[in-house]
């Protein structure tokens, strides 16, 4: 997987996943935290995602959104869908990812919508398989998205020119 740095942190469209609230239960009661599960991106193939954990939400979400814009990957894109079909694994989260002609729309569940939106990606056709676990089903839709290769670089993988490829 091939990370990103983005310079223009300004421009990042961000996009709260999930909260989840966990506790811990001590001598004198319980003590509840937050984990926020967090999606940013540029809108233009650069997407990433982040946990924050925190006593408060708002904590929790802003701690999400730093950790996410230390893990951006740029992902390959042909026009306003994916180059190809692909299947993403993280665990027991598998999704499975297919092109579609424009004007399909995101055809996605919440926490792999959130990831499309915010890459950029408007026409897609997604179905998550096994888990529904939102961490695993992120995870496992931001790796599928990161092994979509483009006809340029499996032309320079195979040493042939993109009309070869394309036929």
């Amino acid at each position: 997987m091939a990370q990103f740095n983005a310079n223009n942190n300004d421009e990042l469209k961000e996009r709260v996943v999930a909260i989840n609230r966990v506790s811990k239960t001590v001598k004198g009661g319980r003590i509840f935290k937050f984990a926020a599960l967090v999606v940013v991106g540029d809108g233009n193939g650069t997407v990433g995602f982040g946990l924050g954990k925190a006593g408060e939400v708002p904590d929790a979400i802003r701690k999400g959104i730093e950790d996410a814009k230390k893990h951006l990957h740029k992902i390959s894109l042909k026009g306003t869908t994916i180059p190809h079909e692909a299947i993403g694994v993280y665990g027991a989260g598998r999704v499975l990812m297919k092109p579609a002609p424009e004007g399909t729309g995101v055809i996605a569940g919440g926490p792999v919508r959130a990831v499309m939106e915010t890459a950029g990606i408007k026409d897609i056709r997604t179905k998550c398989l096994r888990s529904n676990n939102p961490c695993n089903v992120v995870s496992a839709t931001i790796q599928g998205l990161c092994s979509l290769r483009d006809a340029e670089q499996v032309a320079a993988t195979r040493g042939k020119s993109v009309k070869d490829i394309i036929g």
